[in-house]
């Protein structure tokens, strides 16, 4: 989409890039997991969920030790991307995607008006966290990194986590616990230093080659587009070109990796532009921050890829792009929506094999999930809507 409030071209290339070296080279300000006990107090990275359930993902997500407001988040918006009338083709239903006979054991009325409502914001954090909460009591014995395994369990049921003695060996739950746990680093606040993208260099590099190149709304450089390109294309492809896959749209770019402060800003990193700064749902635009407070980026039709400084009304932050970052988003719908495929409790696993005149103990309440649940990584042309 457009970028509705660019700012004046830089007079040259050598102005903006003076010292690139030596800034790829610094550690810059990143996002942190943290697990057990500590999970539960972590933040919530500004402007990562929209402000209407930021409160209530950071109050819920302290709900268990083994949860954090980070991880919830990150589940939703894999699940929904933040949208209460969110359904799937598998009847599941709300932010959470919850299947109505799960939801009828673990639904909660959180806003206290008398009804346990799926499409309710506030009933389906609380209850995605219960959820979570539950799980890892049923899990509670098995040996490792507790919060993989409630996650496992989400994906695959506790059965198979009891089973596995840990994230049983099934390529769609491993791919499930490691999005989730990297998608969750997204939404974490900054706690920590970390090493600029080895990629970004080359990143920049592609942009610059097509600087002066004619925008073209859903353009992504192909030869029938005459390599031409919108923001998000541009930001893609110059990814694309270090082995990095991006998903399509801006608004998903933005949870490709940690976000750093503005004043620690380093290039490589994708900037974001937004019509509402407290909804990252908003987000209409995306450059390739260079350095010295100038992007390259493709801003609008008319216009050509070029210099644009960053500060304007409408930044809502950055991203770091990391290789895990990119690789947890999931894709769109053809609608350009986000769904879960079968949301919590969608199967209900076989209990473990015994062994001869062994007893195994079951949950006393299996919670269990779709094992088709787990996302798709994001890709190119995924959207319909292009920004």
């Amino acid at each position: 989409m457009v970028l509705r409030k660019a700012g004046t071209a830089a007079a040259a290339t050598g102005v903006v890039l003076v010292g690139f070296v030596g800034l790829v080279t610094v550690g810059t300000y990143a996002a942190s997991g943290t697990t057990g006990s500590q999970a539960s107090r972590a933040a919530l990275s500004a402007g990562t969920v929209p402000a209407a359930y930021q409160g209530l993902i950071q109050q819920w997500g302290a709900l268990c030790p083994d949860i954090s407001p980070p991880m919830l988040a990150a589940q939703l918006y894999q699940e929904s991307g933040f949208d209460p009338s969110a359904r799937s083709p598998a009847k599941a239903y709300g932010m959470a995607q919850f299947l109505e006979s799960t939801w009828a054991t673990y639904g909660v009325d959180a806003n206290k008006d008398g009804k346990k409502d799926i499409w309710d914001p506030a009933d389906a954090i609380a209850s995605a966290a219960t959820y979570d909460c539950a799980l890892a009591r049923d899990v509670a014995q098995v040996p490792g990194d507790r919060q993989a395994n409630l996650l496992a369990a989400y994906n695959a049921g506790p059965y198979a986590v009891l089973k596995a003695g840990g994230v049983p060996a099934y390529k769609e739950t491993q791919g499930y616990v490691r999005n989730i746990k990297s998608l969750a680093v997204s939404f974490t606040a900054p706690t920590a230093t970390v090493e600029v993208s080895a990629q970004a260099a080359g990143a920049i590099y592609f942009a610059q080659n097509v600087l002066g190149t004619p925008y073209l709304w859903g353009g992504e450089g192909l030869p029938s587009q005459n390599g031409r390109f919108d923001c998000s294309g541009l930001t893609e492809r110059a990814y694309e070109t270090v082995g990095i896959t991006l998903p399509r749209v801006a608004n998903d770019q933005w949870y490709a990796g940690p976000h750093p402060s503005r004043d620690q800003l380093r290039p490589g990193d994708l900037v974001f532009f937004a019509s509402d700064l407290n909804d990252p749902r908003s987000i209409h635009h995306v450059g390739l921050y260079v350095g010295g407070g100038y992007m390259i980026n493709a801003p609008h039709t008319g216009a050509v890829i070029r210099y644009d400084k960053i500060d304007t009304s409408e930044y809502i932050g950055a991203t770091r792009v990391t290789v895990d970052g990119a690789q947890a988003l999931p894709t769109r719908g053809a609608d350009g929506s986000i769904t879960g495929t079968g949301g919590p409790g969608a199967t209900d696993p076989s209990p473990p094999a015994a062994a001869p005149g062994a007893a195994v103990a079951a949950p006393a309440a299996p919670a269990t999930r779709a094992a088709a649940g787990a996302p798709a990584t994001g890709g190119p042309g995924q959207a319909p809507a292009k920004s």
